[in-house]
Parts: structure tokens; C-alpha cells; sequence
């Protein structure tokens, strides 16, 4: 009974820590199919898997660097009398990163294609990589944090990552596709990014969101975002059925 009882404990933990670690990384599919939309249409497959990989491997590296990671939140200076941690470092930089990149994503979509497609020829597929790989380690902290917080037992974080990252390689594509079919959708995912930079650089600053109001404004967001679309292609077939 007692094998059981532990058998049913590790299959829960795992269980919850795997959906928490594919809900922590939604934004890295939306932020990394935006960076992949970029490149030649051959490579962003490629793009989207080694992005991932990497994620999967950076999350792994750190949570067998468990001392180092939990020293990251120890103060290191501070100013204006708040204390600066190594953690706070990271989130700063990688949100005003997310900021730049999402508002600049943005005037090049409200500007026109003529910006967008210049964009493109200078994007590179290292270039793209290495911008993956910045905000991996950002986006991995917050993941790693949580499972230490969640569970004891090393292999069920690193089982759990696992899980998580191959799930999100297989729907990645599915993603990716509709963003990029979708304006409306692609402009959404933006402004998540944006928003996510400006938590980051708030948390970094020490003003704590809750995620679960993040994660809860978002998917309203979406949940309109679908009602539109819906509506949209209704429209479509109706016309399409009066032309006809």
C-alpha cells in the first residue's frame, strides 16, 4: 500500500509539474515562431526545434546547478535602497530585451510590409539562435524556480521538462502556422510579449505580479480574439453564399 500511495504521489507531481512547465512556456513558442517567421521558409522549422531544444537543455543545465540558481536571488548591491540580485539582473535585462524587441516587431507591423521584408533579409539563422538562446535563459529561470518550489526529487523535474519540451515541439508548428495566418492573432502574441517584458522588468524592480493574473488576462485575450475570428469568417461565408 505503501508503494502505491508513493507510486500515486511521484505520477501526481509529475503530472502538475509537467502542465506547469507547458503553461511557463507558452511564451517561449510565441516569442520563438515570431523570431522563426523571420526566416527563409525552409529553415524555421529547424529553427523552432533547435529553439526548443536549447530551451530543454538550458532548463536541465540549470536545474543540475540548483545551488547556483537559488545564490542568483542573494543581494548583490542596491540602489535607491533596493537590492539587486543576480536574478534581478537577469529578468531586467531579458525584459527590456522582450520590451525592444516586441515594440519594435510592432511599428514594423503598423508601418507596413515594406519594413517587415527588409527585416527578413537581415535575419540570419545564428542571429535568430542567439536571440533564442538570450531568452531561454530568462524564460528558464522562472521554470526552474517553480519546480524546485514544487517538487524534491531531481529526475521528476528533468522528466518533467522533457515531457513539456517535446509536447510543445509537436504542437509548435500548429502554433506557428496560425500566427502567422492570422494578422490579428500575430499581433496579439506582440503584445503578450510586450507585456511579459514589462512584468519581468517590474518583478526585477521588485513589483511581484502574480503570473496567475497574467496567464488569466491572456487567455481572455485569446478567448476574444477567437470570438472575432469566428465572427470574421462567418461573415465571409455569408457573403460568399449571397455572391453565390
Amino acid at each position: 500500500m505503501d508503494f502505491l500511495l508513493i507510486d500515486t504521489e511521484i505520477a501526481a507531481a509529475l503530472m502538475s509539474l509537467t502542465a506547469m512547465e507547458i503553461v511557463l512556456g507558452i511564451d517561449n513558442i510565441i516569442f520563438i515562431s515570431i523570431l522563426a517567421s523571420r526566416l527563409p521558409e525552409h529553415q524555421r522549422r529547424k529553427a523552432r526545434m533547435l529553439g526548443l531544444a536549447l530551451a530543454m537543455l538550458t532548463r536541465i543545465m540549470l536545474l543540475f546547478s540548483l545551488s547556483w540558481v537559488m545564490s542568483l536571488k542573494a543581494p548583490l548591491f542596491e540602489v535607491f535602497h533596493h537590492p539587486f540580485s543576480g536574478r534581478d539582473l537577469l529578468l531586467l535585462g531579458g525584459g527590456l530585451f522582450l520590451v525592444a524587441k516586441a515594440t519594435r516587431e510592432i511599428h514594423e507591423r503598423i508601418e507596413g510590409e515594406g519594413d517587415e521584408l527588409s527585416s527578413k533579409k537581415n535575419s540570419t539563422f545564428i542571429g535568430t539562435l542567439i536571440q533564442i538562446m538570450i531568452l531561454d535563459i530568462v524564460f528558464s529561470l522562472d521554470s526552474v524556480i517553480t519546480a524546485v518550489g514544487m517538487v524534491d526529487e531531481l529526475w521528476i523535474m528533468v522528466t518533467a521538462v522533457v515531457i513539456s519540451v517535446i509536447t510543445m515541439m509537436i504542437f509548435s508548428t500548429s502554433v506557428s502556422n496560425f500566427i502567422s495566418k492570422h494578422p490579428t492573432v500575430k499581433m496579439l502574441a506582440l503584445s503578450f510579449l510586450l507585456l511579459i517584458g514589462v512584468v519581468l522588468v517590474g518583478d526585477a524592480l521588485g513589483h511581484h505580479i502574480a503570473k496567475g493574473y497574467i496567464y488569466g488576462a491572456m487567455a481572455f485575450s485569446v478567448f476574444v480574439e477567437f470570438l472575432n475570428l469566428a465572427a470574421t469568417r462567418k461573415k465571409k461565408e455569408e457573403k460568399a453564399h449571397q455572391a453565390s
